[in-house]
């Protein structure tokens, strides 16, 4: 494979999401029982909590009824990493053939998301924050 694009450089884990079946066992485990903080949640159209771990996030959503289903949901288990920016990256990541599950779309706190597969067919976020 030719490569005429720099490569996407990954800055850290931003955080993990997880499908939860019961919003309140789940901030039980993670903030009672870990020592997680519930930090804010941008305004999303579906449930969720956010939990603080270190450096790094934990992103649980409530799995409804109304919940997207089919393998290119981006309201599933992913992790997410940031990078410089998101929507920048899909040039590179269309030359390398690698399946884009959604374009760049802009959270409600401003930043950036691209959600793709990896080999093995995982969600995989990549994520930028909000320009300033």
């Amino acid at each position: 494979m030719t490569e005429t694009l720099p490569r996407i450089r990954v800055k850290s884990l931003d955080h993990v999401t997880l499908v939860v079946q019961n919003l309140e066992a789940s901030r039980k485990f993670y903030v009672d029982l870990l020592g997680m903080e519930e930090v804010p949640r941008p305004a999303f159209s579906f449930t969720g909590s956010w939990f603080q771990a270190g450096p790094t996030q934990i992103h649980l959503i409530l799995d409804e009824s109304a919940t997207p289903t089919g393998s290119d949901s981006t309201r599933t288990h992913h992790f997410a990493f940031q990078v410089d920016d998101a929507a920048a990256a899909v040039a590179r990541i269309e030359e390398a053939g690698v399946h884009l599950i959604s374009p760049p779309k802009s959270r409600p706190d401003g930043a950036t998301q691209v959600f793709i597969r990896d080999p093995d067919g995982h969600s995989v976020e990549l994520c930028s924050l909000p320009k300033k």
